[in-house]
């Protein structure tokens, strides 16, 4: 069974089912139609939103699949030969299509609206018609199909190890059931240590998927023998999924339709090629404030400079338009920032095939590339205040230092201790001769360094007996501001979830740098102020005058000797405070605080942001609920993000802004998308993620390289984003590593639709909605209301809902349908 390319041939063709005379697929986010050979295809769906599991009737005429057209995943059916679908399920959650019966009379679709799990689906089945579901008898099941004749039915309990997760071992290897609709027996297939699902019949037989030899291929169970059998022998990628129809059954494999005879075992691929408009791979314009994820402010912020959808723009404080450095689809483009001079832009593109650092001038006409030496992942490149050297960070957790004139770089120190929050977050002395930066120390606590440029020297400068983070100078160069924390735990985080409710609490500290000069909380004396000298009639003649020259930047000195003597703890209560900021006379940082969610069950942390007047010693709020912000490189603006989808505005310093101060103008922002560049580059970007972040540095002995060139020709056939989802989440499996997780992206949905529940079972009796059951619930809680058992709501068990808001209610009409 070869999988070598038929010229034309268009590939990704997912999820086929198979009748007399037709085939039909998913492909470019929609369904489509063959005849039985492959030939002619069409196009059957035109709307927007995701379209799964295609499946003949018995009889042929008929088309079911499951579709987001209202938005939630619900059961739709559409004559074979084309036209509008008709809605059969309404319920608000999801309903997967898994079948027919076969008198064609019902359909048989799995949904989570009676789930005894979290995790667990039931099957129904649903007349033609529409109507009331009916809920089979097994607590759990995911996949299913009927015997040919109705009596028994093959099904798995719940859905195989999700689904990118190849060659799974672990306790969620699904077998397949037979079960008895009348005694309520079941029997299972033979089962391995793998996974068996897809289950189909042909007359007595049952053919499956499984991996337990490795590659999901086709396999039959004989009912009579109890045997199994395997009956594909692929070997370079997984058979997806299977299907059976008009005596013969049909499967997905390399991309490709295959349609298998039961009989002769033979499978045979459809050449198939499609010659269409795919309207998702157009190039066109979109708005880019949603995909904002990095901003950054001029020196002194005349304008913003954003990474938006992997572009890098400028953006005006007041007057202008945005204005695009680098229109490149196919190249993602990430961290800017602006040199304190303000002529360049720095940040990180990967239009060589790997990161490298970029610097360009503030109009994007002439840019510089430096390589960065092994290929990874670099972070926030940081300007030093003249403008000559950048400092950033890498996905090891190595931080470096790059000279702009010759691309000189230097390593300046690593921290060997991953963990979830980042450390090696560095700020330059206002001299550029020193970097200050936090490190992980062996007990797993922050400390802060320094780092001399001159003499290359590393200092340890905070005893590593608190957790100390966000360390920065004064303006003048005789303090350094940090923050630390004392009650840190080190199981504190997402990986034990025992400590969320505990917050973490630190308090803000300044580092005296010169022996000679005094503690910024010195005490104070109010004093008359002394006479003034007498004044004089001579007047200087400004002619006379000497030019003064602006002043050079004052060296840094820093007395180490005895340096940790010198912390003192700011005049503030204890706070989370973290991302601390400097501006002239001023120390700006943020505390977290917990803001209620529209679900009065959540909360969710938003920050305060805090301005420490540095002459009163006092503190006070600058803003509120923001997600973060930047001071300019002059001290005198800054830039803010709040709200959600977030808003971004530049504002002075000196004064508490009003709400729309300084709100940057995003409407004008648009970026030019090249879908086919784009997924390239994110085909590539998927492979780089992997190879530098996966946990096996070896990848569990994979050639990744290989890997990665066995799935890039498939890159060619992509036609819509949920292609590419696909396409990632079968590179990703190949790792055969569990929660690794593909979504989201530029799918188009329709807005979901809100559905009505009333808390009750129902029974159809005469064509009428009867209750069948109440459930109770907790009324005192706001999300567990059962709005039949409220206060004055008079309703029982037997009663009839005759209409729904005026709206008269009998079957086949689905109650959920007018709810």
């Amino acid at each position: 069974m070869s999988s070598a390319l038929i010229p034309h041939e268009t590939l990704l063709l997912k999820q086929p089912t198979i009748s007399a005379n037709q085939i039909a697929f998913v492909y470019a986010g929609d369904i489509w139609s063959a005849k039985r050979d492959g030939s002619n295809p069409r196009r059957l769906t035109a709307q927007k939103g995701q379209k799964q599991t295609p499946l003949f009737s018995p009889d042929g005429k008929w088309l079911a699949f499951s579709g987001n057209y209202d938005g939630q995943q619900n059961v739709y059916v559409v004559d074979a030969d084309g036209g509008s679908p008709r809605r059969l399920t309404h319920h608000p959650h999801g309903d997967s299509l898994r079948g027919w019966t076969p008198d064609g009379n019902s359909l048989l679709f799995a949904s989570r609206r009676s789930s005894i799990t979290r995790s667990a689906s039931r099957l129904f089945t649903i007349p033609f018609d529409g109507g009331l579901p009916t809920m089979l008898p097994m607590p759990m099941a995911e996949r299913g199909a009927f015997s040919p004749d109705g009596q028994h039915l093959a099904y798995t309990a719940y859905y195989e190890a999700y689904w990118s997760w190849k060659r799974y071992r672990g306790g969620m290897t699904v077998p397949i059931w037979v079960f008895d609709l009348t005694t309520h027996e079941y029997t299972e297939i033979p089962h391995e240590n793998a996974s068996d699902t897809f289950p189909c019949w042909i007359d007595d037989a049952i053919f499956f998927l499984s991996d337990r030899n490795q590659t999901m291929n086709v396999f039959r169970y004989d009912r009579a023998t109890q045997a199994v059998e395997q009956v594909t022998f692929h070997t370079d990628f997984d058979v997806r999924s299977l299907t059976s129809g008009a005596g013969m059954l049909t499967y997905e494999q390399a991309g490709r339709v295959h349609v298998l005879d039961p009989v002769t075992r033979q499978a045979s691929p459809l050449p198939i090629s499609i010659a269409a408009d795919l309207p998702y791979t157009r190039r066109h314009y979109q708005k880019a404030a949603p995909f904002i994820n990095t901003c950054k402010l001029s020196p002194t912020g005349a304008r913003a400079v954003v990474e938006a959808r992997g572009e890098i723009v400028t953006i005006p404080a007041a007057k202008g338009e945005p204005r695009n450095l680098t229109n490149t689809p196919a190249v993602c483009e990430r961290d800017p920032a602006w040199s304190p001079d303000g002529q360049s832009i720095a940040y990180f593109s990967d239009a060589s095939g790997e990161y490298q650092l970029v610097v360009s001038d503030q109009k994007g006409q002439q840019q510089r590339s430096y390589s960065l030496g092994k290929p990874s992942f670099f972070h926030t490149p940081l300007w030093s205040p003249d403008s000559k050297r950048i400092a950033y960070t890498d996905k090891a957790l190595n931080l470096w230092c790059l000279t702009v004139e010759d691309g000189a770089i230097v390593h300046v120190d690593s921290d060997t201790y991953d963990h979830p929050v980042r450390s090696l977050d560095p700020a330059w002395s206002p001299d550029s001769q020193w970097l200050v930066y936090t490190k992980r120390l062996n007990n797993h606590l922050r400390a802060i360094h320094l780092y001399q440029l001159g003499s290359a020297q590393i200092h340890q400068i905070s005893d590593g007996m608190s957790d100390a983070i966000s360390a920065c100078f004064n303006r003048d160069g005789r303090l350094i501001y940090f923050a630390a924390s004392s009650n840190m735990g080190l199981n504190t985080g997402w990986l034990d979830m025992s400590s969320y409710e505990r917050p973490i609490i630190r308090s803000l500290y300044a580092i005296v740098l010169r022996k000679q000069d005094p503690s910024p909380l010195a005490p104070e004396s109010d004093e008359e102020e002394a006479a003034p000298p007498a004044a004089t009639d001579a007047k200087p003649d400004p002619a006379e005058q000497p030019k003064q020259p602006s002043a050079p930047v004052a060296e840094v000195l820093i007395d180490l000797e005895g340096l940790d003597q010198r912390i003192i703890a700011l005049p503030l209560p204890l706070g989370d405070y973290h991302r601390l900021q400097v501006s002239e006379g001023q120390l700006f940082y943020m505390q977290a605080t917990p803001v209620a969610g529209t679900d009065p069950t959540e909360t969710h942390m938003l920050n305060t942001l805090h301005a420490y007047d540095l002459k009163e010693r006092k503190s006070s709020v600058f803003l509120e609920k923001i997600h973060d912000y930047w001071v300019s490189a002059d001290g005198k603006k800054l830039l803010y993000q709040a709200g959600s989808p977030p808003t971004y505005a530049i504002i002075p310093v000196d004064k508490k802004p009003a709400a729309e101060d300084g709100r940057l103008n995003l409407d004008a922002l648009e970026i030019a998308v090249e879908p086919r560049a784009e997924w390239q580059q994110i085909f590539r970007e998927a492979y780089r993620i992997h190879r530098d972040y996966f946990y096996d540095a070896q990848l569990h002995g994979l050639d990744w390289d290989r890997v990665y060139a066995t799935y890039q020709p498939f890159l060619a056939h992509v036609g819509h984003r949920d292609d590419l989802n696909y396409l990632l989440a079968e590179l990703a499996g190949e790792l055969v590593v569990g929660h690794a997780y593909v979504g989201m992206g530029d799918i188009p949905n329709p807005p979901p639709v809100s559905v009505g529940l009333l808390g009750a079972d129902y029974e159809i009796v005469d064509g009428y909605y009867r209750i069948q059951r109440i459930y109770p619930g907790l009324n005192w809680h706001p999300e567990l209301r059962a709005p039949l058992t409220e206060p004055g709501v008079l309703v029982n068990v037997g009663e009839y809902i005759l209409a729904v808001n005026g709206q008269q209610l009998r079957a086949p009409t689905s109650i959920y349908q007018i709810c």
